[in-house]
């Protein structure tokens, strides 16, 4: 995506215009920080959520009809799953409930990840490192397993 089509939205005067670029925003951000990118059609249906033409929910249901009819020719490709997820952050950001539980974190992870991990919502059993491309390639640290249950 070359171009940026949420800042005009974010510096609108209209809030929920405003509040629903900056869900995009943020939400396309997250999937690059993560070294993903989203694609055109997104930012072409996040231009229609924000403007009013249809809701988060019709969004997502768009993304999926899209992937159906253009599924990825290879398997590293990781649009769909940048476009799904960015999607859903966007909805979320954009509810007005929050809670900082440990349900909350697994409805959360759920709702991002259903339909692209098989363990989405899921407490992991096993513990985890990862080399992070914006860290340098050092880790974040993770929880150890045993101490994420609730």
């Amino acid at each position: 995506m070359n171009r940026d089509h949420f800042k005009e939205y974010i510096r609108e005067s209209e809030p929920n215009k405003r509040d629903k670029g900056y869900a995009w925003y943020t939400a396309i951000g997250l999937q690059a920080v993560d070294g993903l990118k989203t694609s055109e059609y997104l930012a072409r249906t996040a231009v229609r959520n924000i403007e009013g033409e249809i809701s988060f929910e019709e969004a997502s249901a768009l993304l999926q009809s899209y992937y159906e009819e253009n599924p990825a020719s290879n398997k590293e490709e990781r649009t769909e799953e940048a476009d799904k997820v960015a999607a859903r952050i966007a909805a979320l950001l954009s509810e007005k409930a929050f809670s900082f539980t440990p349900n909350e974190y697994l409805s959360i992870h759920r709702k991002l990840f259903t339909g692209i991990y098989s363990h989405a919502g899921c407490i992991r059993d096993y513990n985890i490192t990862k080399k992070e491309w914006v860290l340098d390639g050092a880790t974040v640290i993770y929880g150890i397993a045993s101490e994420l249950r609730i």
